[in-house]
């Protein structure tokens, strides 16, 4: 906390919800973890908005690593899908011993290590602000009436095709 790595959520003195950043090898990822809602303040959007904030955070902080987060639930999932995560193989993650040493407490860790570390009943879920630059080139083009269209360039979405 006192890095500023944490998303604290409170109503008035009384604590709400949790989640924190970490960076890993060199700043190349950055894991939003540790996501807690207090069960009173579920189904209020409460999680969305505190990994909302992680997120921006963590872009803020560390603009050029790529994100990600280990889950096995479907509404964390959904949220991280809604801000651009997608789901990856473990090969895409951080490999530092230090960031899978942290799974060590959790009851599918006989399944990470019995693999290697490579699979899980967890899904691994990165967004990579490099893939997703590439994939938001545009090119702005008016329309006589005065509406703008935005188009893919295609040829940056497949580089081995002709021009």
């Amino acid at each position: 906390m006192k890095e500023g790595k944490a998303i604290i959520a409170m109503l008035g003195d009384q604590f709400a919800g949790f989640c924190y950043i970490e960076s890993w090898d060199h700043e190349e990822f950055v894991a939003n973890s540790g996501l807690i809602v207090r069960p009173e303040f579920r189904g209020h959007g409460l999680a969305k908005e505190i990994k909302r904030k992680a997120f921006e955070l963590s872009r803020q902080r560390f603009p050029n690593a790529k994100l990600f987060g280990l889950t096995t639930g479907l509404a964390v999932m959904k949220i991280n899908t809604e801000l651009g995560y997608v789901p990856v193989t473990f090969s895409e993650l951080t490999t530092d011993p230090v960031f899978w040493k942290g799974c060590e407490s959790c009851v599918n860790f006989d399944v990470l290590s019995r693999n290697n570390y490579t699979r899980c009943l967890c899904t691994g879920m990165l967004y990579d602000p490099a893939a997703k630059a590439k994939k938001e080139k545009v090119i702005k083009s008016e329309h006589h009436d005065g509406s703008m269209k935005w188009l893919l360039k295609l040829r940056d979405l497949f580089p081995g095709s002709k021009k």
